[in-house]
């Protein structure tokens, strides 16, 4: 067998870094600048690269983008009403002070679901600036365990963009993956938070950053009810779920034609499911709120900013994929891997890893990761349990070793006040827990399904 398709893809993946890293070109161009490339190498007739090129983008925007913006609206009604910090609130009133880190974890693992990380820890952070100043404790002792919680659900659990985008790319049940991603996602978010950071604040001792206005610390405020917030939450998350299962045990049954089974699966749909959240989020926690017409027109128009940027960044990466396929790159490197000892899933994640180790961003090597692996995966025989661990596979290696090519990491330092130094010893290490024991689990339940 011929080794020029893998040289040709490897090539394409340098390129990929060379563009981002050292020439500075946005990820949307350099991604679609590869495809082309890619394209000219193996010899595809010019216009059919253009078509690769449409088909790619249209087929992988087609659900993505209208799940990416309607969990950017879902997300941004939840930020806008004060249901992050309800959620916070009433969960570190419960546990108690003594035991808010398990409440913080727990906190950043509901949020992230529907908030993208970034934002969510910026809503939060006055909570752990609050608990700090309070019990004298090191700032990492609240911040790490609310960080792995957005940080596990944030890569594992749709519809954030990076798990929907990687279902997508590689055909993979949204409901099978919420379903994982609640199974290694908790052990995860544990021993990440709460574990890691009982240990990583005896050894860093850092108080409140002196820029830190004083606050009214845990005032109550005008939130909405914490039931109410969680439920809304649940209701697209549960509606995707019965449709998996649903579809199962009709399959299982003979019943795909029943009518509660379609109507399950109509309602289950993740187009429909995130719709009917929406809407009861804006009038519930929204209008019933005293939310207007406009507020309302202002936030879905602010949260579709940063959506379309992930949006048309996640298209590139669909015609990519596009590109691998059809040149027939995919098959040569399924060929060629089909007798490896490595399984595909261990492939996935050092692919995922190696990607954003390099560059930094965890949509990035999510994305390209994916394209790579979407041919590949056609060789096997793979049940939609397996795929949706391949996600969570995917997802893992893209969350390895955040540092200072990453935004988050300057994000998170920025806020706490930390060294580089200290920020490598707390939040890059932390990310890498979750990585490699996400992944651990994953391929340990890859061999019962």
């Amino acid at each position: 067998m011929s080794w020029i398709p893998i040289c040709i893809l490897i090539l394409s993946i340098i390129l990929l870094l060379l563009m981002v890293l050292k020439l500075k070109i946005h990820a949307f161009l350099a991604l679609l600048a590869v495809s082309v490339f890619l394209g000219i190498a193996t010899d595809m007739p010019l216009t059919s690269i253009l078509n690769s090129m449409t088909e790619g983008m249209s087929s992988t925007l087609g659900f993505v983008a209208t799940v990416v913006g309607i969990g950017a609206i879902f997300g941004q009604v939840l930020e806008a009403s004060g249901g992050a910090e309800s959620l916070a609130r009433f969960l570190i009133t419960k546990f108690g002070k003594d035991k808010a880190i398990y409440a913080l974890a727990l906190t950043g693992f509901m949020v992230a679901i529907p908030i993208f990380l970034d934002v969510a820890f910026i809503i939060l952070v006055p909570i752990i600036y609050a608990l700090a100043k309070d019990t004298k404790k090191s700032l990492l002792y609240y911040a790490i365990p609310l960080l792995a919680g957005l940080a596990v659900t944030h890569s594992f659990i749709p519809p954030t963009p990076g798990p929907v985008a990687v279902a997508n790319i590689i055909n993979a049940d949204l409901g099978w993956l919420i379903l994982f991603g609640f199974v290694v996602g908790i052990p995860v978010t544990w021993v990440a938070g709460p574990v890691f950071g009982k240990y990583i604040a005896k050894k860093i001792h850092v108080d409140v950053p002196s820029f830190v206005e004083d606050f009214g610390g845990m005032t109550n405020k005008n939130l909405p009810p914490f039931w109410q917030v969680a439920s809304i939450i649940a209701i697209p998350l549960l509606l995707i779920l019965t449709n998996t299962v649903s579809g199962v045990w009709a399959k299982e049954y003979g019943m795909e034609d029943a009518f509660w089974v379609k109507l399950l699966g109509f309602l289950g749909h993740p187009f429909i499911a995130l719709l009917i959240a929406t809407f009861i989020a804006i009038y519930l926690i929204g209008i019933r709120r005293g939310f207007t017409r406009e507020n309302i027109m202002d936030i879905s128009s602010k949260a579709l900013v940063p959506a379309g940027l992930i949006i048309l960044i996640t298209g590139a990466g669909g015609v990519f994929k596009q590109l691998l396929i059809d040149s027939g790159i995919g098959v040569a490197l399924a060929q060629s891997l089909s007798g490896s000892a490595i399984p595909p899933i261990a492939l996935a994640y050092i692919l995922a890893l190696i990607i954003r180790v390099t560059q930094g961003s965890a949509t990035v090597a999510m994305i390209t990761s994916a394209g790579i692996m979407a041919p590949l995966l056609e060789a096997y025989t793979l049940s939609e349990p397996h795929k949706a661990l391949m996600v969570i596979a995917i997802a893992s290696g893209a969350t390895t070793l955040s540092h200072v090519n990453d935004s988050g990491f300057w994000l998170v330092g920025k806020y706490l006040g930390l060294t580089e130094k200290q920020t490598l010893q707390s939040w890059t290490v932390m990310e890498t827990i979750i990585s490699v024991m996400g992944f651990a689990l994953t391929l340990i339940l890859s061999y019962f399904f």
